[in-house]
């Protein structure tokens, strides 16, 4: 038994060993008696393979390097990658006959091919390159796809062929040699089978130009962004196909000079019009921001995150990474098939109150299954993940789908076309119903206004006689008010001149003295108290603040002028906001000044004295009492008979002030004198109470 065992283990080491060294053995040369030889050869027998990993492979190194048989490389449909793939192939090619030997070496529609030959002891050289992302022959660079490999008699030739491939998925990969007639009618067969495709994409080509002119022209007569949605959507479909054309051998190309445009909207096409533009579009179209509010945020999303994707995907085709933008697209694809399927179920419950939503929602669906079943279709053949590469492939059943999209749209932009006509048929009855409702209500109001001129005619001529009355009072008011004013302005220029005399005695006085000290001192109180005159006697009003302080100035000079026979104070009321209550300017100063010239002159009391009380009695009275220790109103009335030049008439002057404020300004100012002595022998001196109301 155990040796049965150990020669079973023997057998299958044997064996593998022999795969193995099968798996990596050269491969043979290929032998073409050009008379005998036939018109195909399958090469995948003699052809070596050798993978480039890192892709800086140059061609001499590439001689250096051995190569084995992978029949794992070749595949006769459509395969993925997974990644770009990079490969070079050897094939060693003999000549025994006497003429010359001319071949075809066919191995497929790829991205980029380089075709090197090297004869014996020479350099390899390169022959010629093609590719889809290559070449730029024109349109019949379909023609280059056909190696040529011409042996000399008695010769032997070894080509190399660097092929790279960048997509996600491969086209099929299978070397074979034709001969000149064979490759003829291999050719003529790939034009036959992709003859009906391209009819079909050019008939699809012609609707979408026939549905793009209506868009635009619907556009131009009812500028909605719905219209012009669709249009920019329809556009880029357009594009879309016909640069499908140019990915299909045979085929008419409209963009042969530009072959990478291609790649550039391939996948960024799709997510251009199947998501962003149609998401736009139904946005615009079901009105969404007000029937909808939280679907049209959910859109406008959306829409961004698409417009994202779109940059991402062009800046790596930009970077050569082919492959990524399918993955990107596979992820988007399945990633919106549940979402899509919840917001066709949430339109549908909402058809009845909106009828544009039932022709969005069949196009929709339209287009959702027939990406569906296109996809699922590819899934049989190519396998899940093969198929995510086919996503854009233009299937009979994706262009149906899209046709029947583009037709329920139209049918749906027809009908909002109806509503929005019969919306203005509507208004325009109303309007016109309006009008002859308002020509009829304007003739009963002609018939109205015509007695209401009749009666406002007497109105207005009673009016103006009241107004010509009034009028002539107005004018007598005013001109009593300026009269007014010019009597107030002559009473200030009044009491200026017989103020600054005053206080000019009491400077002479200094100076008679030669008290230079006390009269430098009194001068720059004198100019400031100047100043503050000539300011106070050009305005009505100054603040109670304004007014204490000329006070105080005024009565610090007249305190030096008499030594130490004088005594003042200034008491006013803690409650009174003295920066903003106003009283009338320069109509304290001339009872002060008079209760001080007359105060210091009674020679029964050795220290005059004077008190000033501000006090707020009422919420809009201040009072202001002046009271001093002088000889009285009733001496100092006695005592004016004698000398006439010393008459004062500030007293008179600020009574007539007070009179003329009262007149205009509607005010009560009071101002009441008081002799103390009548009120009892032994008093002695004069209280001024002047009430002042607040405007």
């Amino acid at each position: 038994m155990k040796r049965i065992l150990l020669l079973m283990f023997l057998c299958c080491c044997t064996a593998a060993i022999t795969f193995a060294t099968n798996g990596s053995a050269l491969p043979d040369t290929l032998t073409i008696e050009p008379s005998t030889a036939p018109v195909a050869i399958d090469l995948r027998a003699y052809t070596g393979t050798l993978e480039d990993a890192t892709g800086n492979l140059s061609i001499d190194a590439v001689t250096q390097l051995p190569f084995y048989t992978n029949n794992q490389l070749f595949h006769a449909a459509p395969r993925n990658n997974s990644k770009p793939n990079n490969c070079w192939i050897k094939l060693n090619i003999k000549n025994p006959g006497n003429t010359n030997a001319s071949w075809l070496l066919f191995t497929g529609w790829h991205d980029f091919m380089y075709w090197y030959e090297q004869a014996p002891g020479k350099v390899p050289n390169l022959l010629m390159q093609t590719g889809l992302m290559l070449d730029r022959g024109g349109v019949e660079r379909w023609n280059n796809y056909g190696l040529i490999t011409d042996i000399p008699p008695h010769d032997t030739r070894t080509f190399y062929l660097h092929i790279i491939n960048k997509s996600f998925n491969e086209n099929p990969f299978e070397p074979t040699l034709y001969n000149s007639a064979a490759f003829v009618k291999f050719q003529s067969a790939q034009v036959e089978g992709y003859r009906r495709e391209s009819v079909v994409i050019l008939v699809l080509l012609g609707m979408l130009l026939v549905i793009l002119g209506i868009s635009l022209i619907n556009y131009i007569q009812l500028p909605d962004r719905s219209y012009l949605y669709f249009a920019i959507y329809v556009l880029g479909l357009i594009l879309f196909f016909a640069l499908r054309l140019e990915s299909k051998p045979y085929q008419l190309s409209f963009f042969h000079r530009w072959p990478m445009l291609k790649y550039y909207w391939d996948i960024p096409g799709l997510l251009f019009c199947f998501y962003l533009m149609y998401l736009l579009f139904g946005n615009a179209f079901l009105n969404l921001k007000e029937r909808y509010p939280f679907m049209e945020r959910i859109f406008t999303w959306v829409a961004a995150v698409v417009g994202g994707l779109i940059i991402i995907c062009i800046y790596l085709i930009a970077m050569e990474q082919y492959h990524l933008p399918t993955i990107i697209y596979g992820y988007v694809y399945f990633g919106t098939l549940v979402p899509l399927l919840a917001i066709f179920i949430a339109l549908a419950r909402r058809s009845q109150h909106h009828p544009l939503v039932k022709f969005f929602l069949f196009g929709s669906v339209c287009l959702y299954l027939a990406c569906l079943g296109s996809f699922l279709i590819h899934v049989r053949p190519l396998g899940l993940v093969g198929a995510l590469g086919e996503l854009s492939a233009p299937t009979i059943l994706l262009i149906g789908g899209i046709l029947l999209q583009a037709f329920f749209v139209l049918a749906g932009l027809s009908y909002r076309n109806k509503l929005v006509h019969l919306e203005r048929t509507r208004t325009q009855e109303m309007l016109i119903k309006q009008l002859n409702k308002n020509k009829e209500l304007q003739r009963k109001l002609n018939e109205q206004l015509e007695e209401l001129v009749k009666e406002q005619t007497t109105e207005i001529l009673r009016k103006k006689q009241e107004l010509e009355e009034q009028r002539k009072i107005q004018l007598e008011t005013e001109y009593v008010k300026k009269l007014t004013e010019i009597e107030l302005k002559a009473i200030r220029a009044q009491i200026n001149p017989h103020f600054i005399f005053n206080c000019l005695n009491s400077i002479q006085l200094f100076v008679m003295q030669r008290d230079f000290e006390f009269a430098q001192k009194y001068l720059s109180d004198f100019s400031y108290l100047i100043r503050k005159t000539l300011d106070f006697s050009r305005r009505n009003f100054i603040s109670l603040a304004d007014e204490i302080t000329y006070l105080n100035t005024y009565l610090g000079l007249e305190k030096m002028r008499f030594e130490n026979r004088m005594e003042y104070e200034v008491v006013v009321d803690p409650e009174i906001a003295t920066a903003e209550l106003e009283i009338p300017a320069m109509l304290l100063q001339p009872y002060v000044e008079n209760a001080v010239k007359h105060g210091m002159t009674n020679p029964k009391q050795a220290l005059g004295k004077l008190s000033i009380r501000f006090t707020q009695i009422e919420p809009d009275m201040l009072e202001c009492i002046v009271e001093d220790n002088g000889i009285g109103i009733t001496r100092a009335r006695a005592l004016r008979s004698l000398p006439k030049h010393h008459q004062s008439s500030g007293m008179e002057i600020s009574q007539n002030r007070a009179d003329l404020l009262n007149k205009m300004y509607n005010t009560e100012i009071q101002i009441e004198i008081i002799d103390k002595a009548l009120e009892a022998e032994c008093n002695a001196g004069t209280v001024i109470r002047i009430l002042i109301p607040q405007l």
